[in-house]
C-alpha cells in the first residue's frame, strides 16, 4: 500500500522577490532554485492575518482570525489541522526555533502536535540567564534605554546574551530545528502516516547568521553596528540600508542551504513518490522599500503581503510548473486534511490546493488580508484595496476571545474590567465569548489614507490609482468576505462600510 506522509518546510519574514524562483539574482539560493524544478511555484498567494501567531493561527484553523481578535493563543473552540491529524491516527511532529510558541500568546499550539522540539535562542527568547548587563555596541544605546518599549528593551538585551552562546553554525537555532527534522525523517522514513512541521524563526530580524554565508555578500561597511532594523520610517543612511540588506540576504543563503538538507534527505530516501512537501512563510519584510521597515507597517504592501509558496503533490505529479490560482496561509490546513483522507470543518474557510495544482482551477475570486485594528486590505490578484479606519480614533475595536492573552503577557486585570460575555459567533462551536475593549495604536493604523494599487501595470505600489468603479467592486469583495467571516459589526463601523452591508 502506499505511504501518506507530508513534510512543511516554514520560514518566516522569507521575502517572494529575493528568491530565484520569482526573479530573484541577488541572493545565493541554489535550493529554492532546485525546489521549483520539484514542485508547483505559486505566483499568487497572500497572507491572511498579520503578523507570526495570527499567521500561525490561520495554518491550524484555516480561517481569517484578524477581524476578532490581536496576536493569542489558539481558542478552545478553534479546529487546529496538526490535532485533527492527530487524533485521526496521524503521527504530527513539530521541531522548531520561533519561540513565540513558547510565550504567553502562543501557548496553546505545539501541544496540538503528537510531539515537538524547541530550538533555544533566537531573538530575545529568554534562555541564557545572566545578572551582569551584556557588552552591547554604542549604536543600539538607542534601543537600550531610550526606547519606550519596555519588551524591545528587554528583547534586545536578550539577544546580546544569547548570541554568546551561538557562534559556529551548529550552534544557530536554525541549524539545530532542522537537525532535530533530519533526525525525524531518517527515524520515521520507513513509516507511514506522519506530517512533520520543519519551522525556522529565520529570516526574521535580527540577521544574525554564520561568516561562511556573509562572505557570499563582500562589501565594505564602516558603520555602526546593524543588523537588527525596527519597525518604522527608515532614518539610516543609504549605506547603513545596502548593508543590512546584504545581511538579510546572508541569513536567507543559510536558510536556502539547510533547505537544501531537506531536498536531499528527500531524494536520499526517495520520498518523493510518497511524501508532499510544502515551503512556505508567514510575511514578507520590508528593507527600506517605501521608506520603512519591517512588516508591520501600515499598509501592507506587496513586499510583505505576497509570499512564496511551493507545494508538491505526490498524487499528482506536477513539478517544475507554476500556477496563478489566487491562494492563501487559510489553504493549507485544508490542503493537508484532504492530503491524509480527513473531512475538511465547515468552519475552515480555506480550500485544499489540490485542484489548484493539478488545473490551476480557481479557489475565490478575492482574498482578506490585515492586522488586527489596522487596515483591511482585500486583492483579486489584479488590484488591491487598502481600506484604512473611517476615523483617527480607529474605534469601535474590541477583542473576542476566551484566552485572554497578548503576544507576551495575560490581558491586565485593568482591562478585564470591562470585559462582557458576548454572544457566540458562527465558528465558536455555540460557545460565547468575552467582549474586551481593544487599545487602540492610532498613529501606527492611520498613517496613510485608503489606497487602491493595480498590481499589473505597478507591482511596486508605486502610484495609487482613483477609480470609483473598481473601487466600489472591491469595497463589494471586502464587505462580502468579511460577513463570510461572521466580522463583528463594529470593524463594518470601524472602517465607514455599514452603508455596504447587505
Amino acid at each position: 500500500m502506499k505511504r501518506m506522509r507530508a513534510i512543511m518546510v516554514m520560514f518566516d519574514s522569507l521575502n517572494r522577490h529575493v528568491l530565484p524562483p520569482y526573479g530573484g539574482n541577488a541572493i545565493h539560493a541554489p535550493n529554492f532554485a532546485r525546489l521549483a524544478g520539484n514542485s508547483v511555484t505559486f505566483d499568487q498567494c497572500f497572507v491572511g492575518s498579520m503578523p507570526c501567531m495570527p499567521a500561525r493561527r490561520e495554518l491550524h484553523t484555516g480561517r481569517y482570525n484578524f477581524l476578532h481578535r490581536s496576536w493569542g493563543p489558539l481558542e478552545p473552540f478553534d479546529d487546529s489541522m496538526p490535532e485533527l491529524l492527530r487524533e485521526s491516527g496521524i503521527y504530527t511532529h513539530l521541531t522548531s526555533d520561533h519561540y513565540h510558541y513558547w510565550e504567553d500568546g502562543g501557548s496553546t499550539y505545539h501541544n496540538r502536535y503528537s510531539s515537538w522540539e524547541f530550538s533555544r535562542g533566537q531573538e530575545g527568547d529568554y534562555w541564557k540567564g545572566e545578572v551582569t548587563e551584556p557588552e552591547i555596541p554604542d549604536h543600539i544605546d538607542i534601543f537600550n534605554g531610550k526606547n519606550p518599549s519596555g519588551n524591545a528593551i528587554r528583547s534586545w538585551r536578550q539577544d546580546w546574551i544569547n548570541r554568546k552562546y551561538i557562534r559556529e553554525e551548529k550552534q544557530f537555532p536554525q541549524a539545530v530545528t532542522f537537525r532535530n527534522g533530519l533526525e525525524f525523517i531518517r527515524t520515521n522514513q520507513e513509516q507511514d502516516n506522519w506530517f512533520l512541521q520543519i519551522e525556522t524563526f529565520d529570516p526574521h530580524e535580527p540577521f544574525y547568521s554564520p561568516e561562511r554565508y556573509k562572505s557570499l555578500y563582500p562589501h565594505t561597511y564602516d558603520g555602526p553596528h546593524f543588523d537588527w532594523p525596527r519597525g518604522g520610517l527608515v532614518n539610516e543612511t543609504s549605506e547603513q540600508v545596502k548593508h543590512v540588506i546584504l545581511e538579510y540576504s546572508a541569513l536567507v543563503s543559510m536558510c536556502d542551504a539547510h533547505l537544501g538538507k531537506v531536498l536531499d534527505a528527500m531524494d536520499e530516501h526517495d520520498m518523493w513518490k510518497d511524501t508532499m512537501l510544502i515551503v512556505n512563510t508567514d510575511h514578507g519584510f520590508l528593507l527600506g522599500e517605501h521608506d520603512h521597515w519591517a512588516k508591520n507597517a501600515t499598509p501592507w504592501y506587496n513586499e510583505i503581503a505576497h509570499i512564496p509558496l511551493f507545494v508538491w503533490d505526490p498524487r499528482l505529479g506536477k513539478k517544475g510548473e507554476r500556477c496563478g490560482t489566487l491562494v492563501q496561509t487559510i489553504d493549507l490546513a485544508p490542503t493537508l486534511l484532504e492530503y491524509f483522507g480527513l473531512p475538511v470543518p465547515s468552519d475552515m474557510q480555506g480550500k485544499p490546493l489540490s485542484k489548484a495544482v493539478e488545473s490551476q482551477a480557481p479557489l475565490r475570486e478575492a482574498a482578506l488580508f490585515g492586522l488586527f485594528g489596522a487596515h483591511v486590505n482585500c486583492t483579486d490578484g489584479h488590484y488591491v484595496y487598502m481600506r484604512a479606519p473611517a476615523a483617527e480614533e480607529n474605534k469601535p475595536l474590541n477583542n473576542y476571545t476566551l484566552m485572554p492573552t497578548s503576544m507576551a503577557s495575560r490581558f491586565s486585570p485593568n482591562t478585564l474590567k470591562s470585559a462582557q460575555l458576548q454572544s457566540r459567533f458562527s465558528f465558536t462551536k455555540q460557545c460565547p465569548v468575552l467582549k474586551i475593549p481593544a487599545e487602540v495604536k492610532k498613529r501606527s493604523v492611520h498613517s496613510m489614507d485608503t489606497l487602491l494599487f493595480d498590481l499589473k501595470s505597478d507591482p511596486k505600489q508605486m502610484n495609487p490609482i482613483q477609480d470609483p468603479i473598481i473601487e466600489e467592486r472591491m469595497i463589494r469583495l471586502m464587505v462580502r468576505l468579511m460577513q463570510e467571516n461572521d466580522a463583528p459589526l463594529e470593524q463594518f463601523e470601524r472602517l465607514g462600510l455599514i452603508q455596504y452591508m447587505n
